[in-house]
């Protein structure tokens, strides 16, 4: 049954949608950030307050997505999955700097500095436009970024890391958790200081060791490219429907896994970027470079590295590791598993902050924020002892829900 829905949702609706969505912002943003990428570079760095919020948003996107999340991808949907990963990447870009501009549009300032997220624009844009109470519709969007803090932003992090080490859990769980724990209790600076350090450090790691491994058999780099237009195109089993299941695979699982990694369009990030000084633009731009580190950069090495490197199997952290050993042996998995262990430990102290924002915003009674953590860290430590089947299908819906509802609101907001 959920499969029979995340097929409609996510291989059908949500990667034209995001399509259409991105293509039409690419037309209103006039295609700035592509036909003038130094001044977009300029602008990033001209602004260096906004560094931190961004350091956070990519922790909350920069996690097993990048890594197992596009094994999973290339397992379920072929090679041409990472065609439409990066495609999805390139029309995201747009939808990503609306998102970021509306959050700074709409943020609120407190006494902590400033604070916001994609449940503010939609009440007080919707109320600005239209004078309509759409407190009910912020809410259940609120909701869904609870939901899915708890879900893909912990319980599929968690567990993805340890499902294919052959070891005890229990202590490992306990010390994983006890250090989100830590990391929650300093507030939302302390999580803002962890991600500043570990991303840039983790992101420079894995493209270094990524790229070595690619230019050590550089001369196949043709032939897998060739192979990734061509399966992206090619109906393997045309006798499906639609119009090729192999097409729409590549097509669902290519988008919602880069959606998984970039989350543009998604609506949970803008809680990050809200908090920046900066304005509308700069911090915009902002969330363009978010989307090109995460999906154009990092995802296009690991699927270059498992392309070349490993033949397909069932499990994804297996295919992964499988990549990454067969250039670096038994260091190679000591990489991998310490990279999506530390980029899921970011991911998810970042998700807790987004979830509980999300709260906040329903209600700042205190005891509904005491509960909220506590289910958060319960579910870290149970995490790893959990089965990811039917966990992957249901991030899938929760994020295409997410992304639906959120594209629909940009678009109406967009001036």
């Amino acid at each position: 049954m959920l499969e029979n829905i995340n097929f409609v949702l996510c291989g059908a609706i949500l990667p034209f949608l995001l399509m259409l969505v991105g293509i039409y912002f690419l037309f209103k943003l006039k295609f700035f950030f592509i036909l003038h990428p130094i001044r977009t570079i300029r602008e990033v760095f001209s602004n260096k307050s906004g560094a931190s919020s961004l350091f956070v948003a990519l922790s909350g996107t920069l996690g097993v997505g990048n890594i197992v999340g596009v094994a999973s991808a290339i397992i379920a949907g072929g090679a041409g999955a990472v065609f439409w990963m990066l495609f999805s990447a390139f029309v995201a870009m747009g939808v990503k700097y609306v998102e970021v501009f509306l959050a700074i549009k709409h943020r609120q300032v407190g006494e902590n500095g400033y604070f916001g997220g994609s449940f503010f624009y939609i009440r007080d844009g919707l109320f600005e436009k239209f004078k309509i109470n759409a407190m009910p519709l912020a809410i259940i969007f609120a909701v869904l970024c609870i939901l899915n803090s708890l879900s893909t932003g912990n319980l599929v992090q968690v567990s993805t890391v340890f499902s294919s080490f052959n070891f005890a859990r229990v202590l490992p769980s306990l010390l994983f958790s006890a250090l989100v724990l830590i990391a929650i209790l300093s507030g939302g600076k302390g999580i803002s200081r962890v991600c500043s350090f570990l991303i840039p450090i983790l992101t420079i790691s894995y493209i270094i060791i990524s790229l070595y491994i690619i230019c050590s058999k550089i001369e196949l780099v043709p032939d897998i490219l060739r192979d990734i237009f061509k399966e992206a195109f090619s109906p393997r089993s045309a006798v499906s429907g639609f119009l090729g299941y192999g097409i729409m695979s590549a097509m669902r699982y290519g988008t919602t896994r880069g959606l998984l990694s970039n989350e543009a369009g998604c609506g949970t990030s803008p809680c990050a970027h809200a908090q920046s000084p900066n304005d509308a633009h700069a911090q915009g731009c902002f969330g363009v470079l978010e989307v090109f580190i995460d999906t154009t950069l990092l995802c296009t090495l690991t699927a270059l590295v498992i392309l070349l490197h490993a033949d397909v199997c069932e499990n994804a952290m297996e295919l992964v590791l499988n990549a990454f050993s067969s250039s670096l042996g038994v260091w190679g998995k000591y990489f991998i598993f310490a990279s999506c262990l530390l980029f899921a430990f970011a991911t998810v102290i970042c998700q807790y902050f987004y979830g509980k924002s999300s709260l906040e915003f329903i209600s700042r009674k205190k005891f509904l924020s005491i509960l909220y953590s506590v289910i958060f860290i319960l579910i870290s430590f149970i995490s790893p002892f959990i089965s990811l089947g039917v966990m992957w299908q249901i991030s899938d819906l929760i994020i295409a829900i997410m992304a639906i509802f959120n594209l629909a609101f940009l678009v109406i907001l967009w001036e």
